[in-house]
Order: structure tokens, then sequence, then C-alpha cells
């Protein structure tokens, strides 16, 4: 599985990338989110694990081009800050999903092969072309 990680906190993208990585997944990351959007214009990946607090752009306006440029990525957002009504609207906008950061990577596993199995079905779809 093929997956983006996009956080601006570099202790936290690090310690994640390293325990997906052990759990067998293909990472990649991105410390804010031109820098993911500009890796998905180069490559597809099977879901975008997508912090909503950053910098520059918003983990909700990455959100939004990921979704109309490439709709059936699947798109799992973390947030360190309990807001309601930001979860509410990322999942409005297509999220698959919203948790809390820290993270149960156990859950996030979970969550990411159910996201990958959404994409597939939705490129199946749209006609997209798959992540290889």
């Amino acid at each position: 599985m093929k997956i983006l990680l996009v956080d601006d906190e570099a202790d936290f993208l690090e310690t994640l990338s390293k325990r997906l990585t052990r759990r067998g997944l293909d990472v990649s990351k991105a410390s804010n989110g031109r820098d993911a959007l500009t890796f998905l214009e180069g490559q597809g990946v099977d879901a975008v694990v997508l912090d909503v607090k950053m910098p520059g752009l918003s983990g909700i306006e990455v959100l939004r081009e990921i979704k109309s440029r490439w709709p059936s990525t699947e798109v799992i957002m973390l947030s360190g800050h309990a807001d309601v009504q930001v979860a509410v609207k990322g999942l409005e906008m297509g999220a698959f999903d919203y948790l809390m950061k820290p993270t149960d990577i156990e859950e996030l596993l979970y969550k990411l092969q159910d996201a990958a199995k959404r994409r597939a079905l939705g490129e199946k779809q749209t006609g997209e072309k798959p992540v290889e």
C-alpha cells in the first residue's frame, strides 16, 4: 500500500513514517500542503494521511484540491486539536475519516486498509489509473 503522510511537525512525521514502514507500507512524506500536491502530481497513492492545521495551505484546503483533482484518492484527516466543526467539514468534503493525534497505530493501519479498498472501488467506477 502506498501512502503519503503530510504534517508540518517533523518529529511526528518521521516517527509515524517509520512505524508504518515497519508494517510494510510504502510511505512518502511531505511537510506542507504545497509539497503534498506537487508529489501527487507526479505519482498516485492509495491514501493520504493529512494534518488539519499547517502553515500555508491548511489541511482542509489540501483536501479540497485532492478531491477536485484526484477524486478516488482517500484522505484521512489528523488533528491534535479537538475541533468537531473541522472534522465534520472534512468528512462533508470527502475525507475518508478523521482521527485525533496521537493516534493509535493499529487503528490508523486499519483505516488505511479500508481507505485503499475504497480507492480501488472508486478507480473502477471513475476509470482513474490505479496506483502501481
